[in-house]
């Protein structure tokens, strides 16, 4: 018998419980809970806004988002959204799934922490950023009814400490790559967190870069033809 909460039915596919299992098995019950949530207010938000989505694609992407934070699945360099996607795609190749739908899951993990362009793709990528955005920072809080937002939490519970302990398990999965979180959120979870994190500078590598201008422009003007190259 298939689970619904506030509404919305779980998928209860042979992949769906696979991903559920092994999503149980990696991620602590704080990742866990914020996934199943993802996926709920994610769903909500389509049913609001009556956009056409695949409920079992959201899922899978609902339920691998933050895999990434795991050392079993956390590269030494990429982005732990990258992980995260990557494990995904894997998981998808060995159910059939086509490329298409493998790559918009892919790009919904992996755009889920860089605000202002999921919401222009497909609508599995732009819920699980919505998922996200409500469940983490809040986000349209109000446009969720309270009953809607109970059910969630009753069936998903937050915890009294969900804001500090979701903090913590992105720096504890990020601080070892430190890098990868230029130009992303997780660059003020580390400054909030590590004390010997070091955050670039976007205009600092622009001005430090191995580009000498001033010679570039003289060797130009002494080479007249490299003006209309």
């Amino acid at each position: 018998m298939s689970e619904i909460i506030a509404g919305i039915e779980i998928p209860d596919s042979k992949m769906a419980r696979e991903a559920t299992q092994l999503v149980r098995d990696t991620e602590t019950d704080l990742l866990y809970h914020h996934s199943r949530r993802v996926f709920l207010f994610g769903a909500l938000t389509g049913e609001r806004k009556k956009l056409k989505y695949d409920p079992e694609l959201l899922y899978i992407g609902a339920m691998f988002h933050d895999m990434g934070l795991m050392e079993k699945y956390s590269s030494a360099h990429d982005r732990f959204e990258v992980d995260g996607a990557n494990a995904a795609r894997n998981f998808l190749h060995g159910y059939g799934i086509g490329e298409n739908d493998i790559e918009m899951v892919w790009d919904a993990i992996a755009l889920h922490t860089t605000p202002g362009i999921p919401q222009y793709k497909k609508p599995v990528v732009a819920l699980v950023t919505a998922g996200v955005e409500m469940d983490v920072l809040g986000l349209a809080y109000d446009e969720f009814s309270t009953e809607d937002r109970k059910l969630v939490v009753a069936a998903h519970p937050r915890g009294e400490s969900f804001k500090e302990n979701i903090i913590d398990a992105f720096a504890n999965g990020t601080k070892h790559k430190p890098l990868t979180t230029f130009g992303n959120v997780k660059a003020d979870v580390l400054a909030l967190k590590d004390p010997e994190y070091k955050r670039l500078n976007f205009c600092g590598i622009i001005l430090g870069s191995a580009w000498n201008d001033s010679n570039v422009q003289t060797d130009a003007c002494r080479n007249p033809a490299h003006n209309h190259a």
